[in-house]
């Protein structure tokens, strides 16, 4: 038995409109799923979210919607920070210790360790380490050049060094 063989087609066109219309923005506003970080890790998160500077690489904040203490961002296209996310999968790879992943490379900026993700699309996402939690950056195409990201990661190392104590994250699943 065919369901939709007395089902007028004028139905779907209205339910289809109101689905694409769901999934459109009318600005530029930046949209971002923010972490839902765990007991131990949230209260580092929220610390950070009071001590992040005004402007990174020249950008003022402008932070995303829906607003929380997990993300924040500056300038647009937006520089975007979340924290309190679970550890990417790279962090524990063996061929990014050993220097073979080619889209991904350990290191520090101003004291902060970094895992240096280069996505399929091109753009760059940093992740610390050897923090008490995950703090996730990710820039916009527009800014990720071989160096762009300098100056980012030092505008945010004073803040993540005070608000993220040295240690072993607990959001590891």
């Amino acid at each position: 038995m065919n369901i939709f063989r007395h089902r007028p087609l004028g139905l779907l066109a209205p339910a289809l409109l109101v689905l694409v219309a769901g999934c459109s923005t009318a600005d530029d506003s930046d949209t971002v799923t923010a972490p839902t970080p765990d007991a131990r890790t949230a209260p580092f998160c929220r610390d950070l979210d009071k001590v992040l500077p005004r402007t990174v690489d020249g950008r003022h904040r402008q932070d995303p919607e829906p607003r929380s203490a997990y993300t924040a961002g500056w300038g647009n296209p937006a520089i975007i920070l979340r924290c309190g996310i679970v550890r990417p999968p790279k962090m524990v790879n063996p061929e990014v210790a050993l220097g073979e992943d080619p889209d991904a490379v350990a290191g520090g900026v101003n004291g902060v360790e970094w895992l240096m993700e280069k996505e399929g699309d091109g753009t760059w996402r940093f992740t610390t380490s050897k923090r008490r939690a995950y703090v996730q950056v990710t820039l916009p195409k527009k800014l990720s050049g071989p160096d762009d990201s300098a100056q980012v990661l030092m505008d945010l190392a004073a803040a993540v060094k005070k608000a993220i104590p040295k240690g072993l994250a607990s959001m590891r699943y």
